[in-house]
């Protein structure tokens, strides 16, 4: 079967394509901004002294890979409610994690899971 387009169909097309292509841009670029925020937060709140990234800080707790093993809920559980997840987990990683993160501002908690999301 053949089909002809005809030139309002090839410049939808085209446009929709344009349009998705930028959508995604711009949204590894936000995405990026937010690891790179995330990546300062974790710096700030100084979880290298309990963790390890690409073996730098404490090698008993690596975080290499954890955004292959949780989502972004899990990952956002384990900083909030440590407790619940050591619990619910029956870890027994000591110290146990502290359950102070849960009170970080929304945006640096957000970049916060979001740079331990592109972990993988």
């Amino acid at each position: 079967m053949f089909m002809t387009l005809t030139t309002r169909e090839i410049l939808l097309t085209a446009t929709l394509t344009l349009g998705f292509g930028l959508c995604v841009s711009l949204s590894a670029g936000q995405d990026a901004d937010q690891i790179k925020k995330g990546e300062s937060v974790y710096t700030a709140q100084k979880c290298q002294m309990c963790h390890a990234i690409a073996g730098k800080g404490n090698k008993a707790n690596p975080l290499d890979g954890v955004g292959g093993k949780l989502n972004a809920d899990g990952i956002r559980e384990w900083i909030t409610h440590p407790s619940d997840m050591t619990a619910k987990t029956k870890s027994t990683k000591k110290p146990p994690m502290p359950d102070k993160y849960g009170s970080l501002p929304a945006e640096d908690l957000d970049a916060l899971v979001a740079y331990m999301a592109s972990l993988k």
